[in-house]
């Protein structure tokens, strides 16, 4: 019974995450971790599981027509380089699971804290920021194995420079490039995949299908943003207070 709660976990996790724009790898490898898979197994089967729910978001949301593809592409070419260099890096496991959990601190704030800045409050972007906050959200997407949209999303919102869907839009993109990015630094140091990853694959692309269509045309965001936010309180608490 506890394998099949598993299942039906990342099945919602990916439906969460990709309605709001996300990939949703820092919610698999907490619930990875909670199960007691080995860091080293989860880091890249959440990048796999990140590659397929971050496109299937970032379709959706290119076609609502709210990407915004220079801000993307600043942020995306520092933060590319940097996500290969944090995939050849391998933490500790018990310093990897408090980073994990600290990570997580990101994007409940977000959800529950900040709300979509207005249009007439959009602000233009900086460049010199936008370039040192992609290599930074770039190293720790690949040490971790995220693509850094729980990390990115919060300063697009917090400096203004986007609303929640066209932060949405920016962030399945961004965590697609540093996905792959980070799964070819991890390939120059060995990958070992989880036995059951096709399965999560499935189950998760399922989630992030529906999730995707339903977050982008018809839900409203709030009540989704919360639930996320919640679960994902609950994980970080057990990954920083109680994780071994």
């Amino acid at each position: 019974m506890q394998f099949e709660l598993f299942y039906v976990f990342l099945f919602i996790l990916a439906f969460l995450y990709s309605a709001v724009g996300h990939g949703g790898a820092s919610g698999y490898l907490a619930l990875m971790a909670l199960y007691g898979i080995a860091p080293q197994e989860m880091k890249p089967t959440a990048l796999v599981l990140n590659l397929f729910v971050s496109l299937t978001s970032f379709i959706q949301y290119y076609r609502g027509h709210y990407f915004k593809r220079n801000l993307f592409l600043i942020v995306a070419a520092a933060s590319v380089p940097m996500a290969f260099i944090g995939g050849t890096i391998t933490l500790d496991d018990h310093l990897y699971k408090r980073i994990l959990g600290a990570l997580l601190l990101f994007p409940i704030f977000r959800f529950f804290f900040f709300r979509s800045p207005a249009e007439a409050e959009l602000k233009p972007y900086n460049s010199p920021g936008a370039i040192a906050i992609g290599a930074v959200v770039g190293l720790l997407s690949g040490m971790i194995g995220i693509g850094g949209g729980i990390i990115l999303s919060p300063l697009l919102i917090l400096f203004k420079w986007t609303d929640q869907k066209q932060t949405a839009a920016i962030s399945a993109a961004f965590i697609f490039v540093n996905s792959l990015s980070g799964l070819g630094g991890m390939l120059t140091q060995g990958i070992t995949f989880n036995a059951h990853m096709w399965l999560y694959v499935i189950v998760a692309f399922l989630g992030g299908l529906l999730g995707a269509y339903l977050g982008s045309k018809k839900l409203k965001q709030d009540a989704l943003k919360y639930v996320l936010a919640t679960v994902l309180l609950v994980a970080a608490y057990k990954l920083l207070f109680t994780a071994a």
